[in-house]
Parts: C-alpha cells; sequence; structure tokens
C-alpha cells in the first residue's frame, strides 16, 4: 500500500491537481478556491483512476476529495458511479454537493435509500443516471428485484466505512461489492480504520494509496473539550443552564431513540424551539428537522448517536453528548459533529458529564467568545479522550 504524508500546511488551489478546465470554472463560480487536505491529496489520486484509502475526520471535505474525480471521468463517458453510505442523511447531503458541482455538466444522479418510496427511485434509475447514492439496505432491495444492475460500475465509493462496520452494514457490503465489476476504482473514507477495514482494503483493492490527514480517531484540533462531573440526575438541570448561557444553535446526541424523545421534552419544556432524528422518524420528519434546524426554525436537534455522521449544518455553536457514546469513534464525530467546519478563529468546547461532583476542563486559547461542544454521561469516557 502507497501512503502519502500530509503536506505542510500552506494556500494550496485546486489548480494542478489535474481537475478538467471546465470543472475548475465551476469551483471558482461555487466559491471554491482552497482545498482541503484530504481534497488537496486525494483529488490528483482520484483523477489517475486508482485505487485510495483517505483517512480524516468528519466535516473535512471528503465528498469533493471523490466527488471531483467521479464526476470528471464519468461526464467523460467512462462507466457508471456507485457511492454507498451509512444513513439517508449523508445520502442527500452527498447527492447535493455533486450536484452542486455537476449539474451544469450534465450529472445525473439518484439516491436510494429507505424509508422512501421505490416508485420515484425506480424512474430515477430508468434515466440511466452517471452515479447512484444508496445506502447498503436500499440498494439489495433493488439488486433483488432486478430494478438495477452494477455490472457497469466502473467508480466504488465507500464512505463512512467505519461506520458501515459499526452498524452491521458488513455482509451487505461485501455482497454488493460481490455484484460489481472486479476491474474498477475503488475510493474508501473513513474517520477510523479498523481491522476489518484494513482486510477489505487488502482483498478489494488495488496497490491503494493510503492518504491520511489526522490520525486515526482523534477529533478535530479546532474541537477544545470539557468534562463535567455531576450526577445523572443534574443533566437536564445542567444542560438547562448551558442552554441559557449559550444561545447560537445546538445539537444534542443520545445514545438511544427513547432518551432522545424524552430529551426533546424536557427542552421543548425549557422554551426552546426543538426537533429530532432518528430511527423511528420518517424520512419526511427528518428532512423537516434538519432543514428546520438549517434555517433556525429550530433551536435545538435532537439525534441518536447513530445520526453524528449525517448531520452536514455549518455554524453550530454547541454540541451536547448527552450521553457518553458507547463507541470510542462516535465520540470523534459527535465532538467533530459540526463546529470544526467554522473558521478556525473561532473557539469550541465539548463538555463530557460524569459521575461524581468534581469538574474537569480543558479548553484552547483564543481571544473570541466560546461556542461550545458539550457531552454528558453517568461513567468514564474509555478511550475517548481530549
Amino acid at each position: 500500500m502507497n501512503s502519502v504524508s500530509p503536506p505542510q500546511m500552506s494556500e494550496h488551489t485546486f489548480n494542478g491537481l489535474g481537475i478538467a478546465p471546465k470543472i475548475l470554472d465551476v469551483l471558482t463560480k461555487l466559491g471554491f478556491t482552497v482545498p482541503t487536505p484530504i481534497q488537496y491529496q486525494a483529488i490528483p489520486t482520484g483523477v489517475e483512476g486508482k485505487d485510495v484509502i483517505g483517512v480524516a475526520q468528519t466535516g473535512t471535505g471528503k465528498t469533493l476529495a471523490f466527488g471531483i474525480p467521479m464526476i470528471q471521468r464519468l461526464t467523460g463517458g467512462e462507466g457508471k458511479g456507485l457511492v454507498i453510505l451509512p444513513t439517508r442523511e449523508l445520502a442527500l447531503q452527498v447527492e447535493e454537493t455533486l450536484q452542486q458541482v455537476g449539474r451544469s455538466l450534465g450529472l445525473r444522479t439518484v439516491v436510494l435509500i429507505g424509508g422512501a418510496s421505490m416508485g420515484p427511485q425506480m424512474s430515477g434509475l430508468r434515466r440511466d443516471p452517471h452515479i447512484v447514492i444508496a445506502t447498503p439496505g436500499r440498494l439489495l432491495d433493488h439488486l433483488e428485484q432486478k430494478t438495477i444492475r452494477l455490472d457497469h460500475v466502473a467508480i466504488l465509493v465507500l464512505d463512512e466505512a467505519d461506520r458501515m462496520l459499526d452498524m452491521g452494514f458488513w455482509p451487505q457490503i461485501k455482497r454488493i461489492i460481490a455484484a460489481v465489476p472486479s476491474v474498477r476504482q475503488t475510493m474508501l473514507f473513513s474517520a477510523t480504520l479498523s481491522k476489518e477495514i484494513m482486510e477489505l482494503a487488502t482483498r478489494q483493492m488495488k496497490l491503494p494509496t493510503r492518504i491520511e490527514v489526522a490520525p486515526s480517531g482523534t477529533t478535530s484540533e479546532r474541537v477544545s473539550q470539557e468534562f463535567f462531573i455531576v450526577r445523572k440526575d443534574e443533566k437536564l438541570r445542567l444542560l438547562e443552564k448551558i442552554l441559557g448561557d449559550y444561545r447560537g444553535s445546538t445539537l444534542v446526541f443520545s445514545r438511544t431513540k427513547h432518551g432522545a424523545k424524552k430529551i426533546l421534552g424536557s427542552v421543548r419544556a425549557m422554551g426552546h424551539n426543538a426537533a429530532e432524528i432518528h430511527g423511528n422518524r420518517s424520512l419526511g420528519q427528518r428532512r423537516d428537522a434538519l432543514e428546520g434546524f438549517k434555517t433556525g426554525r429550530y433551536r435545538v436537534l435532537v439525534a441518536t448517536d447513530i445520526a453524528s455522521r449525517g448531520i452536514d449544518v455549518k455554524g453550530i455553536e454547541l454540541v451536547v453528548n448527552f450521553d457518553l457514546p458507547m463507541d470510542a469513534s462516535d465520540y470523534v464525530h459527535a465532538s467533530d459533529a459540526r463546529p470544526a467546519r467554522a473558521p478556525t478563529d473561532t473557539r469550541y468546547h465539548s463538555r463530557c458529564r460524569i459521575s461524581g461532583a468534581r469538574c474537569a476542563t480543558s479548553s484552547a486559547s483564543s481571544g473570541r467568545p466560546s461556542p461550545f461542544h458539550l457531552c454528558l454521561s453517568c461513567r468514564p469516557p474509555a478511550r475517548a479522550s481530549t
């Protein structure tokens, strides 16, 4: 496996990465002038048609890191593309980003996700899309009903591979890989790597270039974190105080759907406009909640840990883990979602609540007021360190 070291950070541009002039024009019109580190390193390799393993934190621009090479190759007639993701929200957001760049180039896409009617998806497939963006379960539904064929896939992307492993999608992923041609380009992106992911890369990828812009499983350097030690029955009272101190948009993660609903009721009783996202909500309800959060209709969005990589909203002031996630990688994503997308001169905090009565804090230096990331739990934070 080849490896690419992170470049010394200087002001790079998209020029010189092998991107076609027509796509460069689109990027310029959209105001995309400086690539993120993962984009700067992955795009040239992807454009060349080589396999890529990209290790980067959530919110670092991975979609364009694989999207630009896909759009360039596929709109030029090089087969079809397939993007597999773990959640509905991620699938919709990836399509939005790809269309933002590719719409004027004639890019056709279709999203295949559960919770949505099969009819419109079948209509989208009949329009011969360049790229199919899908969650594993719904893609297998279409394969079983013979409404889609994967024998023309030239580029396969596995995004948030570690999340798909955590969610138990690995058997479905293996079935999907078996249905696509063995001669293809494969790009795998993940914030953390595991033995299972590396085994898949070894068996299914051809001399992949590994690009790592941050150590696997680390939180964003722009998120400083604070740990509060209080009793379990004081969680909601502490949350109420924090919501009173900080007036911006707030994202709250709960470990369970039942917990999310309970938190939502309490937050509303505090007088805040709030919505929820979890597996028991319909696709329409989840879309409404996310869109309302983006536009400011809802100040607080309560979500289960499973959605920690599916929420792409800029300018969040406060992120809360009401329960410490069961898996350390979930903590990484929750703490990175999504303050690190904002300007680098802002200070962010996370607070993690554990049992006891003392308070331990860790903060970053900056002359700015302090937006917040809060994590509340009743057990020690295992390996999810600051």
